[in-house]
């Protein structure tokens, strides 16, 4: 690619439109975006743009990657996206509350609570009692979420008064430019109510660490804050306060709970009045955009790449899977994408994978598919012949922590999927699951690499068992390498991102030719 400066960059956009080869010209329905609104106004963020970096002849969905991670700040953005990309590559809106009327060849999807999504594509050779091929991660991540009543001032300080989230390195939140996003229930003007999502882009919020003249020993004792009285964001110096009369007549006790600025900046945002504000839900999210980084652009730095990596890699697979003609022509099987949602604190919720939710929808479509077949069992024949694949971020190994991982089981960025083994099933995967499914890698070229904790720690988990004994299908517990999981800032290979998206695509098209050569009951 020609070198291109950051004057024309900056002043010139679709200069690199023109340069670009022609592998990426187009990915199916998903083309690299520039989005030009950002080159209106504010300067972009360029970060270690590199125009000499060279592209792979095959198509890298890294950059539509990194678009996908810089419009899901929350879990409710990632799956509007989600449904956005879905909808442009010609998969059809369902609704679990309305008859299902679905048909071989077709592709459907449905969304539940806005934060879970299950897409599928019926193959065309598809007869009652196949199987299903299922890809399924998970949209949320560890992140600060703001208490139902958020309004607290201290020392002439508004502040927003949060909750944490999951599991998260709660340190690497302070000293952020952060800001919220999430969904807000609006009054429409006919008395009913909207379901809006809002993203304030702008630094709006700041965790102020102490400074090491007031805390002279946290170098060596560790730094330890107190989450419910330490980790509490600053929204501005507090206003001077209004007279009486004013006070109460611009005061609203409904909306006590919160800060009116805070109100005010959101119903800006949604371009509505703040007395239409019922009711909200919002996360905390940092603001600096994902991007590339090292010496040779060789890594993404980004926040919740756990595990939005994972569910844009199975969405973009599938998609791709089936965006050709003829591409369902010869399959058998049902290909599906499940991304749930609060799988960070357990997964029990009407959005989460312990809730019923894909296998409901699997029911659901042999029903309709079944038409007047009468026979013993349909949906349960297949279930057995069903195979899931359970994608969530894996421990790459740390320089500096080498230890930290058993000593044959070190998987590196750069280096494929990583297959993820625990006798004590806190992952899914079997001897038969792993062998099928780098029976699937092996047959396209493409490396995997084995992750097994060590005995002196303990073992974290994965949707997959859960999903694996909700109704007994076959489970392998995949991912991609990473460091720095659930900090605010994460980093893992852009080689990964591809060889992922390669294998993911690669199941969804031949694991029907594999799974017939091996039987074991």
């Amino acid at each position: 690619m020609a070198a291109i400066s950051r004057v024309q960059l900056l002043h010139h956009p679709s200069a690199i439109f023109s340069r670009l080869p022609n592998s990426l010209s187009s990915c199916s329905a998903f083309t690299l975006r520039l989005r030009r609104r950002n080159f209106s106004g504010t300067p972009p963020v360029l970060c270690s743009f590199s125009p000499s970096a060279s592209f792979s002849t095959h198509p890298s969905i890294v950059g539509d990657l990194l678009d996908y991670l810089n419009e899901s700040w929350t879990q409710f953005h990632a799956t509007a996206e989600a449904k956005q990309q879905l909808i442009a590559a010609g998969f059809h809106l369902l609704n679990e509350n309305d008859e299902w009327d679905l048909k071989p060849g077709g592709r459907y999807f449905f969304t539940r609570n806005m934060s879970c999504l299950v897409a599928f594509a019926i193959g065309e050779k598809y007869s009652v009692g196949n199987g299903f091929h299922v890809i399924a991660a998970h949209t949320d991540s560890p992140c600060l979420k703001l208490k139902p009543k958020s309004a607290s001032s201290k020392s002439n300080y508004l502040m927003l008064n949060v909750q944490t989230y999951g599991g998260g390195l709660w340190h690497t939140w302070f000293d952020r430019d952060l800001s919220v996003a999430g969904r807000v229930i609006v009054r429409a003007s006919d008395g009913s109510f909207l379901h809006k999502l809002v993203k304030v882009k702008r630094p709006l919020l700041r965790v102020p660490t102490l400074a090491i003249h007031l805390n002279r020993t946290v170098n060596t004792d560790g730094f330890k804050p107190n989450l419910e009285t330490h980790l509490v964001p600053l929204l501005a110096t507090k206003p001077e306060e209004a007279p009486a009369e004013s006070k109460e007549k611009n005061t609203l006790p409904s909306k006590a709970a919160h800060h009116p600025l805070l109100l005010q900046i959101l119903s800006d945002e949604l371009c509505c009045n703040v007395d239409d504000i019922v009711n909200i839900e919002l996360n905390i999210c940092d603001t600096q955009p994902s991007c590339l980084g090292g010496a040779n652009n060789e890594f993404i730095f980004s926040g919740r790449l756990d595990n939005l990596a994972s569910s844009y890699c199975a969405l973009r697979a599938l998609v791709d899977s089936c965006g050709s003609p003829g591409a369902l022509s010869s399959e058998h099987a049902i290909r599906m994408v499940a991304l749930f949602d609060n799988e960070e604190v357990g997964s029990d919720s009407y959005q989460g994978a312990g809730a019923p939710t894909m296998f409901q929808a699997m029911r659901r479509i042999v029903g309709s598919l079944a038409n007047s077949y009468v026979g013993e069992s349909a949906f349960d024949r297949a279930i057995r012949q069903s195979f899931l694949v359970s994608a969530d971020m894996a421990h790459g190994v740390h320089p500096n922590f080498m230890d930290k991982h058993e000593e044959h089981h070190r998987p590196e960025m750069h280096k494929g999927l990583v297959i993820k083994h625990n006798a004590n099933q806190r992952y899914a995967t079997s001897g038969v699951t792993s062998f099928l499914f780098k029976e699937v890698a092996k047959i396209h070229n493409l490396p995997t690499q084995e992750f097994v904790v060590r005995n002196d720690m303990g073992c974290g988990s994965t949707i997959g068992p859960i999903l694996a004994s909700g109704v007994g299908i076959r489970t392998v517990d995949c991912g991609i390498a990473q460091l720095s999981m659930h900090s605010v800032r994460e980093v893992c290979g852009k080689e990964d991102i591809d060889i992922a998206y390669k294998h993911f695509k690669a199941f969804y098209e031949t694991f029907s030719s594999i799974d017939r050569k091996l039987i074991v009951d």
